[in-house]
């Protein structure tokens, strides 16, 4: 069984099959030239209190009471990215599963490192300083590479734990026993690293895939789109599962009041927009009392 679940438990796959095709290039494009929303604000300007501009308080409200309405256990389910990063006091680690035989040098493993925690750090960045968000940055750590056959990797350093033929889901996997959404008490008694080098979250990388899927779990997307946009400033199929792993919904069947171009809807805009950035911050503003701010 596929664990391409939503927060709320539901299967979630994001189809952008259509809609995505055309930013499989190296660069990516607006999909809706001059229709979307400028890109957010930066951190240092993140507003500190729950403020959103009034013409986004109405569409606001909508997502929410939707997501109340849709989600079987929204305040019940406890494995948000929200909790893992609270799990670690102000942190998160990834796996990486390679599900593609191309080779990868350690120079390439390192820009895969290095653009996972740009796009990550995009959304990270949207609270510092902002309702009693505890954190001023949330470093991000690859702690393991998993793939079908050892001689894919070509490097021989130490620097990532690496797991060979370990399959689940018809894909290479980083050990169960290190992962948070195997372990969500926190406890990592089997990982030969401890929690040291457990994982919250896997980058999923698929040989032939369009399109892509997010929840607790991770992110998956396809792996030559994501070798190919490596550069890119928003690797916007990234930046949209992302946004799943912290709650935020899709809208296929939906639009808020007024809203035309945003991220998570999929195909409108190739960045995350003021109305994303809300919605995110919305999140926080409903969970945090959770973590006794």
């Amino acid at each position: 069984m596929q664990r391409l679940r939503r927060p709320s438990g539901r299967r979630r796959i994001t189809a952008h099959l259509i809609a995505m095709l055309a930013v499989l290039a190296a660069t990516l494009v607006p999909i809706q030239a001059g229709a979307a929303a400028e890109p957010v604000r930066s951190a240092a300007a993140a507003p500190p209190t729950w403020s959103p501009p009034s013409t986004l308080v109405r569409p606001l409200d909508e997502v929410w009471r939707h997501q109340e309405s849709t989600y079987p256990n929204l305040y019940g389910f406890r494995n948000y990215g929200w909790d893992q990063i609270a799990a670690n006091r102000g942190y998160i680690n990834y796996c990486v599963r390679w599900d593609s035989n191309a080779p990868v040098t350690a120079a390439q493993r390192d820009q895969i490192h290095a653009a996972l925690t740009r796009q990550f750090k995009k959304w990270m960045d949207l609270m510092v300083g902002h309702n009693a968000w505890p954190y001023r940055e949330v470093p991000l750590k690859v702690v393991g590479w998993a793939v079908r056959n050892r001689s894919t990797l070509q490097w021989n350093d130490n620097s990532v734990d690496i797991y060979v033929n370990d399959i689940r889901e018809n894909a290479p996997q980083c050990r169960a026993d290190c992962g948070r959404f195997f372990n969500q008490n926190g406890s990592y008694p089997r990982c030969p690293g401890g929690v040291a080098r457990h994982y919250d979250m896997s980058l999923w990388l698929t040989a032939g895939m369009n399109g892509g899927a997010g929840g607790d779990w991770g992110q998956r997307i396809g792996s030559e789109y994501y070798v190919n946009n490596l550069n890119a400033d928003n690797i916007h199929i990234l930046l949209h599962e992302l946004g799943h792993s912290f709650g935020l919904d899709d809208f296929y069947d939906w639009t808020p009041t007024g809203q035309c171009c945003f991220l998570m809807k999929a195909g409108s805009a190739s960045h995350i927009t003021e109305f994303d950035a809300w919605m995110f911050r919305d999140w926080w503003r409903h969970l945090k009392s959770r973590y006794g701010l």
